[in-house]
């Protein structure tokens, strides 16, 4: 194999894999570093740079850091990254003044459609460069499915007012109960571009028998959870059937809880692991006493005179062809019919754009979505943009922040005359962390603690309020303990090669067995000698130029604990650490355009 080129950003980047897996790239142990020295405000405006809706996301984010982060591979539980989040946001003093401030019109205008985290985001990086943004809301209020579709009891709006607030306070201006109707007439208008994040508002539709004849009780979730939000629905009936496997279902079926459902059931189709929704958003309703039944396809409702009786339902079960492709046949079980006075229908969101005329140089593809370049966001018409769910479809907040400051970065850089497909290179700050011969700026003792569970309202408390959060987060105590369980991933071990006398004195004392002295090879032999066994292929080799005696070090990155024990033990100081900071670049950010792979 090659030396590995640590000078490439990428490298450490991948190493760090929370940062690496999280869409806006923030960057998670500097973070938790800071949360574990009690300087939560610092923690939180890093989070803010990056992902916009610090407290928000702390309660609300589907956590792909998480199942990234290496302390799961060296024990059960990884890290409560998203969790930590929010004890920045609960614990953090007044930010305001840490806000940038708002800049001096630039003349340029930006029209943003929605209310939500893409279009925020989008605002919130191009407002303090001095564009007049001005964003097009249907709601009173701003935050789009973050204040509509995700219920009190898991994100207050006092949470949602503040975190949009701190983007508004900007300069921008915010047009409530103003819906876009036509994409024709705002393009007359003279804009000097548009950022369409209007999310996936529409509830997909489950047409089977009895539809049409009992549609007084049977509710499309993300609409039916809106009028909750809103005030206009306070109540349902005693029997609630929920259709659907996914998070907005998990939202239904305890909201129903709390408006007067006393027998709700969450019915999939799909087997309970295959459920979309994620794993604490199932054991959340598991534990307010919300059975959910798998492998049942609603087949009919049943309805006596437009009265809503019940919803039939074929058994299947699953079945896998020769790769692995699974289908769902049925069982041969006769049909069950479950009694129920509300159906709530959960089975998916879609993109509704009646509003975009054919003569607007927008482009869809046949699954009807408009054609947008996944890197810079942009339509088939050079001066429209979209982002969040109306770009690609359902996902959660944190990638409509990531996809709104890309978008924000080509509407920059197309405004500033530049190629928008250019993608600045980002910022790497690399700092070594010696302060002595054996001494380190930050705690390398591993934690042995597991994961901190994080404390909840007493059950039969919050069943009773809709507005009663049900998460009561870390306090300072457990947030510190949780934060020492952090890795450090992003401080390096750097090897140098020249310094090295090959006493193999690091490979010794490594707990992990994760260095190696050998002989070079093909990355598929060399994976085959290490002193520990290579489980994770898509983990990097970093392998050094030849040594003295011909061999080379191999390092698999895949269990480092960067502990430090290495450095340590050196005698001759051919082990650093080495703290790489990297900052994915947003708009206005003077950096060289370059073309990156690193976001």
């Amino acid at each position: 194999m090659r030396a590995t080129d640590i000078s490439a950003p990428d490298y450490f980047h991948k190493v760090v894999d929370c940062q690496w897996a999280c869409p806006a790239h923030t960057p998670v142990p500097e973070y938790i570093r800071l949360i574990a020295e009690g300087r939560y405000s610092d923690a939180y405006m890093i989070n803010w740079k990056s992902n916009v809706f610090p407290g928000i996301l702390g309660r609300t984010c589907d956590r792909p850091c998480e199942p990234a982060c290496r302390r799961g591979r060296v024990e059960e539980s990884p890290v409560a990254i998203c969790r930590l989040k929010r004890v920045a946001a609960d614990f953090k003093d007044d930010v305001q003044e840490r806000m940038p401030r708002p800049a001096p019109k630039n003349g340029r205008r930006i029209a943003l459609v929605g209310g939500g985290p893409a279009s925020l985001t989008v605002a919130r990086d191009l407002a303090p460069l001095g564009y007049h943004c001005t964003v097009f809301d249907a709601d009173p209020k701003p935050g789009g499915m973050m204040r509509s579709q995700i219920p009190k009891f898991r994100l207050p709006d006092s949470v949602i007012d503040e975190e949009t607030g701190y983007v508004l306070s900007l300069g921008v201006d915010y047009k409530a109960g103003h819906r876009i109707d036509s994409l024709k007439a705002l393009l007359a208008e003279n804009y000097d571009a548009i950022f369409i994040g209007s999310g996936a508002p529409r509830g997909r539709e489950l047409n089977i028998p009895g539809r049409k004849e009992a549609a007084a009780n049977i509710h499309l979730g993300i609409d039916w959870l809106s009028s909750v939000s809103f005030g206009h629905t306070g109540k349902i009936g005693k029997r609630v059937i929920v259709l659907g496997g996914g998070n907005t279902a998990m939202d239904c079926c305890r909201t129903a809880r709390r408006l007067g459902g006393e027998d709700v059931k969450v019915i999939v189709r799909s087997g309970f692991e295959e459920m979309k929704a994620s794993p604490w958003e199932k054991e959340d309703a598991l534990h307010e006493d919300i059975p959910i039944l798998n492998y049942l396809v609603p087949v009919a409702f049943t309805q006596d005179n437009g009265k809503l009786t019940g919803v039939t339902f074929q058994k299947v079960k699953a079945e896998y062809d020769d790769k692995g492709r699974r289908s769902l046949v049925p069982s041969g079980e006769p049909d069950q019919t479950f009694e129920c006075d509300d159906v709530l229908v959960a089975v998916g969101q879609e993109n509704a754009f009646p509003w975009i005329e054919a003569d607007c140089g927008i482009e869809f593809d046949k699954w009807h979505m408009p054609k947008v370049d996944p890197t810079t966001f942009v339509s088939t018409n050079p001066k429209v943009f979209f982002g969040g769910d109306a770009a690609f479809g359902p996902k959660n907040i944190i990638w409509a922040v990531a996809q709104g400051h890309e978008a924000a970065l080509s509407i920059h850089r197309l405004l500033s005359g530049e190629d928008i497909t250019e993608r600045p290179l980002p910022e790497v700050h690399v700092s070594s962390q010696k302060m002595g011969i054996h001494e380190w700026s930050y705690d390398n003792d591993v934690s042995p603690e597991k994961r901190f569970k994080v404390p909840h309202r007493d059950k039969v408390v919050a069943l009773k309020d809709i507005r009663a959060e049900v998460e009561l987060g870390y306090d300072v105590k457990l947030a510190l303990g949780e934060a020492h369980r952090c890795l450090n991933c992003d401080v390096q071990t750097v090897f140098s090669n020249t310094l090295c006398i090959e006493c193999d004195a690091c490979a010794d004392i490594c707990p992990m067995d994760c260095i190696t002295f050998t002989e070079n090879g093909e990355e598929a032999d060399l994976r085959a000698r290490l002193r520990a066994p290579s489980l994770h292929p898509d983990q990097d080799l970093y392998v050094s130029s030849d040594l003295k005696t011909g061999r080379v070090m191999v390092k698999d990155e895949d269990v480092c604990l960067h502990c430090g024990l290495c450095a340590e033990r050196c005698p001759t100081g051919a082990w650093d650490m080495q703290k790489y900071f990297i900052e994915t670049t947003h708009a206005g950010n003077a950096c060289p355009s370059k073309r990156r792979s690193a976001a």
